[in-house]
């Protein structure tokens, strides 16, 4: 009877201490989760063009001061490769998606696999065809376009040749800023001789662009750029043809080669896009949207299917007349490296 009794009262004594185990692993496990940040997948194309980089910083250190975690992975210009880090921040299952995409058309299916596993997406920057992502938050890129157009046609007299230089066409902004450039150039007696789409943005593609159409046609007046990459190389040809200052130059992004230019008299104009504000406010809707918070966003643009939730931002024309007071005092350029080769007039 003892030892029965002794059994019984050990055989209870161990139940008593898994029970507890069990409770504490589950108050363990829960405080995990309560303590869990959340967790941003950010996927950029690649990091070619100069821009990106501060996109990247600014987004993930605002991510940060919300109390989120960024995972950033970098496709190098390869849309498989892409396609597979997707995949596997998918399978890290991130709370939120945001992508740079390296291709419209293709990713669609991927993000609709995120959605299906529970995982918010949003496109920053360059719009995703057919994927109805949760999010699209850019700048007005038909405005874009618009400004560049208006730059040509205040600049340059009836009758002028020019060639446009525009990314490839895998990039949904660029059919956008197409669209916004022609429609100005349209209503204008300016003629275009000579017109590529850059592959991948590949900035060299534009050095024998503007080199081809001048062996076409030497009498070329001005030169549209569809980003600050490619109207360095753009220069860079003219330079050579002993054009450069003489032929008008537009682009985007207001790299500091190019503000340099623009002090130099090199590149008439860049479009300003204030990336700061976008990351910032990107990396804010990507915490919004986790915490199932109202998004508040009155636009919607179609991807080809649906309507989608666009955070539309204002871009704008920098030329050498308002550089300094758009540029440098509003802090996205340093005065002594855009002045670097120059005295501030």
């Amino acid at each position: 009877m003892k030892r029965s009794s002794m059994i019984m009262l050990l055989l209870f004594l161990f139940m008593m201490m898994l029970a507890g185990c069990k409770k504490e692993e589950k108050a363990a496990e829960e405080t995990g989760i309560a303590n869990r940040k959340l967790q941003i997948g950010l996927s950029f194309d690649s990091f070619v063009i100069e821009r990106w980089q501060r996109d990247r910083d600014v987004f993930v250190s605002t991510a940060q001061e919300l109390g989120a975690e960024v995972n950033v992975q970098n496709a190098n210009g390869d849309i498989n490769e892409q396609i597979a880090q997707i995949e596997y921040l998918i399978k890290k299952k991130v709370d939120v998606i945001v992508l740079v995409a390296g291709d419209a058309d293709k990713l669609g299916n991927i993000l609709k696999k995120a959605k299906e596993e529970g995982i918010a997406v949003i496109a920053y920057d360059r719009l995703v065809y057919n994927a109805d992502v949760d999010l699209y938050i850019s700048f007005d890129n038909e405005e874009v376009g618009k400004l560049m157009a208006k730059t040509m046609v205040s600049k340059l007299p009836a009758g002028s040749n020019i060639v446009t230089i525009f990314g490839p066409t895998s990039d949904s902004n660029v059919n956008i800023i197409e669209k916004g450039f022609n429609s100005v150039l349209e209503e204008s007696d300016i003629n275009v001789v000579y017109s590529v789409y850059a592959v991948n943005w590949i900035a060299e593609e534009a050095f024998d662009a503007v080199n081809a159409a001048l062996s076409k046609n030497p009498d070329i007046n001005g030169v549209m750029c569809g980003n600050d990459n490619l109207a360095t190389e753009a220069v860079r040809a003219l330079s050579e043809n002993r054009l450069a200052g003489k032929v008008i130059v537009t682009g985007q992004d207001a790299d500091l080669a190019a503000c340099q230019r623009i002090v130099e008299g090199t590149q008439t104009m860049t479009v300003y896009k204030p990336v700061d504000q976008l990351a910032k406010a990107a990396a804010e809707y990507a915490v919004k949207l986790v915490e199932k918070k109202e998004l508040d966003v009155g636009v919607t643009i179609n991807d080809g299917t649906y309507e989608v939730p666009y955070v539309k931002l204002e871009p704008v024309a920098v030329t050498k007349e308002n550089i300094y007071h758009t540029i440098i005092e509003g802090g996205f350029q340093l005065e002594d490296e855009v002045y670097l080769n120059v005295s501030r007039e």
